[in-house]
């Protein structure tokens, strides 16, 4: 009775293991969606809508949630990194690291997700 109560301990063990490894992908998107927020809240929404429908403060700013309907968010990639170039002057140049990239594009993405 001792080995079946072992395997069944090791078992409860290795399903819960496996339960919080498969959570880890979706908390860790969350936690990059929420970081995107707080990035675009800080650069972004002096200018952008930054939100699922809310009005850009800037008119000839797209909201975030166009962004990824028009552009391919893999080519955005690049451009966060180099630096955002526009032909409208007011716009600043923003360089982000690979991290805030992420984020900034699974913000996007999620913000866009409604309304595609």
């Amino acid at each position: 009775m001792g080995k079946n109560l072992a395997g069944l301990a090791a078992t409860g063990a290795l399903m819960i293991v496996i339960s919080w490894v498969q959570t880890m992908p979706a908390a860790a998107q969350e936690a990059g969606i929420a970081r995107g927020q707080k990035i675009a809240q800080e650069k972004c929404s002096r200018c952008h809508a930054i939100g699922k429908t809310d009005t850009s403060p800037e008119p000839k700013s797209p909201p975030f949630r166009d962004i990824g309907k028009n552009f391919p968010l893999e080519h955005l990639a690049e451009a966060l990194a180099e630096g955002i170039v526009t032909g409208d002057n007011n716009m600043p140049e923003f360089k982000f690291g690979p991290r805030d990239i992420d984020a900034i594009l699974d913000y996007i993405a999620e913000v866009s997700a409604g309304s595609r």
